[in-house]
């Protein structure tokens, strides 16, 4: 296996701090969808504006949805046919309309 490119000091902290925000703006997100101040909705029609949130993983994002834990959540995925790993750019059209018809239910 090769071994990761080398970074001088000042890049590794580049992109420590890059990473830092990264997380630090996924957990507000998930949670802003706990609180009900977003809606999964919502979150959908920002996929394709903002990276951040396109590259937030589908059962993260379900996991952190009122009512849905983490077995329904998984449950959920296996009924659309999502895989774990996928993130929220990579859902197709279907996938998407199944999860949003989904967590619209009571």
């Amino acid at each position: 296996m090769p071994s990761p490119p080398s970074l001088s000091p000042e890049q590794r902290q580049a992109a420590l701090a890059k990473a830092a925000e990264a997380r630090r703006q996924r957990a507000e997100i998930k949670e802003r969808l706990k609180m009900g101040s977003l809606s999964f909705a919502e979150l959908m029609g920002q996929v394709s504006k903002d990276e951040m949130v396109g590259k937030m993983k589908v059962l993260a994002v379900l996991e952190s949805l009122p009512g849905l834990g983490k077995v329904k959540a998984r449950k959920l995925m296996e009924e659309v046919g999502i895989s774990e790993t996928r993130r929220l750019q990579g859902l197709g059209a279907n996938q998407r309309e199944s999860l949003l018809r989904e967590t619209k239910r009571p």
